[in-house]
């Protein structure tokens, strides 16, 4: 296989908010998988688990969206501010986890975790179940630097300074768990929450600080995500529009219909499945992007200069990853283990993300801590990072890059290739998806190399993870790739593996 590469070829430029993560009050992910309370033998940090913290303090992933998903369809803000002892008890159905909520982990809670491990809040607020007075009150909560009842309960919770918190979802999954509504009815819905969300401004002149994004469609329904769109911006081009900033598309990577292929024990055809299944995502990302273009360009032009006209809206992809059958029997609730056809996968997915840095300007994987496709993993007292984070780590070389286009002269089945270039440096993701087949590439460059790095991650069985037992099984490498002449590179791909090189180039 051969590619070339032109780092003047360049197009989008990679938001880092493309390699967000999600935490949702959904069986161990925040209870357990973050939160284990002040009193704990397990060492934490205010209550939060220090195993935790650290390793996501070392990724930095730039956007943290919460309370969630599902969850955040039920969620009462005020259930989860104020003393421990004194926040009330409710049952947590979501998703099957089935037990109790003390509330533990609120805002309060969750604006300490952002801040260190280094990431801004995504909040999502309850649609379903609350209101448009409770929504103003808790933004008011978080954002409100003037002296107010609502800016000195924070102040008396300790914490003086606003939290200024910039990303507000309206709605989750609204089409479905989150009011099974029609894109008309939540059209409707959403004029009334957007136009009375406070802007914060210091003058009407002042730019809104406010990121107020919508639920988008259902991914995985090829016939209802168009219709919804194309509905749902109909609706909206009906007299004036309220602010609109982004639009939230979920799209999961489903392996449900097998029921002898489980997270760790699987077949070839079981592995090629599920890795082709994330090619969907480009489609509906492009697809999308389309259909969000076409709405927009249909939006009639107001009659006053005073009225503002919709031109833009953002894609953005607020859950996403591999979901197996067995997750749906769980327990705790979604946990699913990591093997390499995940990493691989998760790669894939994070490519695409990153591919269509044109299109698609933030998303968040599903979820960050033992739910779904996650990154770490907890059993008692030990934290377990799971070839994911290892993905996430190589990948955060591309943050803030400009995206690289690939001449492919000779094309090579289920080897995928992403590059992006920043300060003299390019960075090259290879990754070969063939279960048993190395493979030979050759990389020409418009440039002399000075040096090359390479990390990787590969295992010796597909169905390899790290366990209790065995933490650190699948772990990334690095290595110095010597064979190189002036502008062309040879490397062997083994199978099974991700790889990411790092080229510094002579101008």
């Amino acid at each position: 296989m051969k590619i070339n590469i032109n780092d003047q070829n360049s197009y989008g430029q990679i938001n880092p908010n493309l390699h967000g993560q999600f935490i949702e009050f959904l069986g161990n992910c925040i209870d357990e998988g973050i939160w284990v309370g002040k009193d704990s033998k397990i060492p934490n940090i205010d209550g939060m688990r220090k195993g935790t913290v650290d390793a996501l303090k070392k990724l930095a992933p730039p956007v943290v969206r919460w309370p969630g998903g599902c969850y955040a369809d039920t969620y009462h803000w005020r259930d989860g501010i104020g003393p421990q002892k004194d926040r009330p008890i409710s049952f947590n159905e979501n998703f099957g986890t089935y037990q109790r909520d003390r509330h533990s982990f609120g805002t309060d809670e969750f604006m300490e975790f952002c801040e260190l491990i280094g990431a801004q809040p995504w909040f999502n607020i309850n649609m379903l179940s609350a209101s448009v007075q409770e929504m103003k009150d808790w933004m008011e909560y978080c954002n409100r630097s003037e002296k107010t009842s609502l800016s000195n309960q924070r102040k008396d919770n300790g914490h003086a300074e606003p939290y200024a918190v910039k990303y507000w979802g309206i709605g989750n999954e609204v089409w479905g768990g989150g009011g099974s509504m029609t894109p008309e009815m939540y059209a409707d819905k959403y004029r009334e929450y957007a136009s009375a969300m406070p802007t914060f401004q210091k003058s009407i002149f002042d730019q809104n600080p406010i990121y107020k994004i919508a639920s988008g469609p259902d991914g995985n329904k090829p016939i209802e995500r168009v219709k919804w769109t194309k509905d749902f911006l109909k609706a909206f081009s009906r007299y004036r529009q309220p602010g609109i900033n982004a639009m939230d598309l979920h799209f999961y990577n489903w392996n449900i219909e097998h029921e002898s292929d489980t997270p760790t024990d699987f077949g070839e055809d079981d592995w090629y499945r599920v890795i082709n299944g994330t090619r969907e995502l480009d489609q509906i990302i492009n697809q999308q992007a389309d259909l969000i273009k076409e709405g927009l360009q249909n939006i009639p032009q107001p009659e006053s200069s005073l009225d503002h006209r919709l031109d833009r809206i953002d894609l953005v992809v607020g859950e996403w990853g591999n979901w197996h059958r067995t997750a749906f029997t769980a327990k705790p609730a979604l946990k699913q283990q990591v093997t390499m056809r995940d990493a691989i996968s998760t790669a894939l997915m994070l490519d695409i993300l990153q591919k269509n840095s044109d299109k698609v300007t933030m998303a968040c994987v599903a979820q960050t801590i033992n739910v779904l496709n996650a990154l770490i993993l907890t059993e008692g007292d030990q934290t377990i990072l799971t070839p994911n984070y290892d993905v996430f780590m190589m990948y955060k070389a591309h943050r803030g890059n400009s995206a690289l286009k690939i001449q492919t002269n000779q094309d090579q089945k289920n080897v995928y290739t992403f590059a992006s270039k920043k300060d003299g440096e390019i960075i090259l993701d290879v990754i070969n998806a063939n279960l048993n087949d190395q493979v030979k590439l050759t990389v020409e460059l418009n440039r002399e190399i000075e040096s090359i790095s390479k990390d990787f991650l590969q295992s010796d069985r597909p169905t390899d993870f790290n366990s209790s037992d065995n933490p650190d099984l699948i772990r990334m490498q690095q290595t110095e790739v010597k064979d190189f002449s002036k502008g062309e590179i040879t490397l062997e791909l083994s199978p099974a593996s991700v790889n990411v090189f790092h080229i510094k180039t002579i101008d």
